[in-house]
């Protein structure tokens, strides 16, 4: 059918999410493409979806959500105008985008980096400028200083990195800063901050409370296992988050979504637990692959990432055959979550596999 609309959305590539686990006969299947949390809710937050908000499905939900974000000014010590939620941070990385950027405007970011990114600035009428990552899958600062010009609206650092996984410096960071005018906003992306084990690491909320022209994006999709009620929350300057409310959608946040996040809150010690536990299996699994012979960047998410350039799409099929769903990136790499005990003892196989391969020049598809 033709019809009229912005010629511009046809340049744009729709947002693919994760493949599902393929079904492989005789063997169990894991779906490590999303960055997911294997772990199901606590039952407690279970518990508190069923009591207090599936018998209000019917109505409405505070548009606001002011017991998660009253909740959230007490753990952050801010002010509850400092708080926006949304669907997930991707949303309330939506809002402040349509907020700060349209036609001229420009929205510098590191590339590859999140794939929303691109769509939303484009969706917004805005212009991206992708500032290639250095070799090593980190952003590069000088880079992305040197992109900023008096077009420039947004400058998005994503902490870790997605999907190489890497950390940026609170050097760097500072630096980017004291580069950017104060009137231009800097978005902290920290999706998998309770990921980043980096002692070097920029804290977002650090530099909120020392920058006028800081935003912090977080969400409960990662750490606490949320991903299917989304929501998300940003913290920023009261004039910035008050005109984030004006371009938020409505009622976005369901009101399980609210009652989950505030009795995951409360449930922080035993989710922190489950952290930690990944951590440690990145850390078993990373050393491992290590000792195989892969050089892979210094993951602080909860996932890693596989350079593999024009090998990719052929590596890719070994991990399908294996019964393992992972983000492939073609031409480029493999990001591959941290999951389940016995997915990251098959991912550690496939890796053996197809390192002996390729290094005996044997690889096929």
């Amino acid at each position: 059918m033709v019809f009229r609309h912005r010629q511009v959305i046809d340049t744009l590539p729709s947002y693919k999410q994760g493949k599902p686990a393929p079904q492989v006969e005789g063997r169990r299947s894991f779906k490590i493409s999303s960055n997911e949390n294997p772990y199901a809710p606590l039952p407690s937050v279970r518990q508190a979806i069923s009591d207090k908000a599936l018998a209000r499905i019917n109505r409405y939900p505070d548009m606001r959500g002011w017991a998660v974000v009253e909740r959230l000014a007490a753990e952050t010590g801010v002010r509850p105008e400092n708080i926006q939620l949304g669907c997930g941070s991707t949303e309330v990385i939506t809002q402040l985008v349509n907020l700060v950027a349209g036609k001229g405007d420009e929205v510098v970011y590191p590339w590859r980096s999140f794939e929303a990114y691109p769509i939303i600035v484009t969706t917004a009428g805005a212009e991206s400028v992708q500032v290639p990552l250095t070799p090593e899958g980190a952003h590069d600062i000088d880079a992305m200083i040197a992109a900023v010009n008096d077009r420039t609206r947004l400058v998005i650092v994503n902490n870790p990195n997605n999907p190489t996984s890497t950390s940026v410096s609170d050097a760097d960071v500072r630096r980017l800063l004291a580069a950017v005018p104060q009137d231009v906003l800097v978005l902290i992306d920290e999706a998998y901050v309770q990921f980043n084990t980096d002692p070097d690491t920029c804290v977002g909320m650090d530099l909120f409370r020392e920058f006028p022209n800081v935003v912090v994006a977080q969400t409960f999709s990662k750490a606490y296992a949320l991903a299917g009620l989304r929501i998300g929350y940003a913290i920023g300057p009261e004039d910035v988050i008050d005109g984030m409310r004006k371009v938020a959608l409505p009622f976005g946040v369901s009101a399980a979504a609210q009652v989950a996040a505030v009795a995951s809150l409360d449930a922080y010690d035993e989710l922190s637990e489950r952290v930690d536990a990944l951590i440690a299996e990145r850390t078993r699994v990373i050393e491992t692959l290590r000792g195989q012979g892969w050089r892979i960047p210094v993951p602080n998410a909860n996932f890693f990432w596989l350079q593999l350039g024009e090998r990719t799409d052929v590596i890719a099929g070994y991990f399908e055959k294996a019964g393992l769903s992972v983000r492939v990136f073609s031409g480029e790499g493999i990001r591959i979550t941290i999951g389940e005990h016995e997915a990251n003892d098959l991912v550690i196989a496939v890796c053996a596999q197809v390192f002996a391969l390729t290094h005996s020049k044997v690889l096929v598809d």
